[in-house]
């Protein structure tokens, strides 16, 4: 009897570790960058919407490229955000209070995929928190459109542009 019962664990934590092994040989990360501006004419205090950006996914090709199609993504998440200063070099976030991030599709779906709540002071790229949404439908289409929310703590007397880095974590069935 004790050897069943230690063969059936054994049994069942090589199925819990091959099932984890399968998923990872399944998961594939997309990056996508696209760039923020803020005008420098943006009010302080205020939350506002800055202008959305349309992007353009390239879904299809880079599932094939993962030897899967958009009908065998079971899970996409955000796994990581961070932005960065890109112009102009000498700026910080310090005139920056609080951000958040939103995915929205064609079909009028929006999602909030990250945000801080407290931007730190003296630094020129920070890393927001996800939401841990479920993205796939944003991700699967051939478009979506990132719209930001921000708040501005001071100031700012020239537009900046910052550099959005987004990296998607994406799981599919096999073919």
């Amino acid at each position: 009897m004790k050897k069943m019962l230690l063969a059936a664990l054994v049994l069942l934590t090589i199925i819990g570790t091959s099932c984890d092994k399968v998923d990872d040989l399944l998961t594939f990360y997309i990056d996508q960058e696209e760039t923020i501006r803020i005008e420098s004419s943006f009010p302080i205090g205020v939350v506002m919407p800055l202008s959305p950006i349309p992007v353009k996914t390239n879904s299809s090709e880079t599932f094939k490229n993962n030897q899967t199609r958009a009908e065998l993504v079971k899970d996409v998440s955000l796994n990581r955000l961070t932005l960065t200063i890109a112009e102009p070099n000498d700026e910080n976030f310090d005139f920056l209070r609080s951000i958040e991030i939103y995915l929205s599709n064609e079909k009028g779906e929006e999602t909030k995929i990250a945000y801080l709540d407290e931007v730190p002071k003296g630094v020129n790229s920070i890393e927001l928190q996800s939401t841990n949404a479920k993205l796939d439908n944003y991700i699967k289409g051939e478009t979506y459109t990132v719209r930001t929310r921000a708040s501005i703590g001071k100031p700012i007397t020239r537009d900046v542009a910052i550099k959005a880095a987004m990296r998607f974590k994406v799981t599919a069935d096999p073919i």
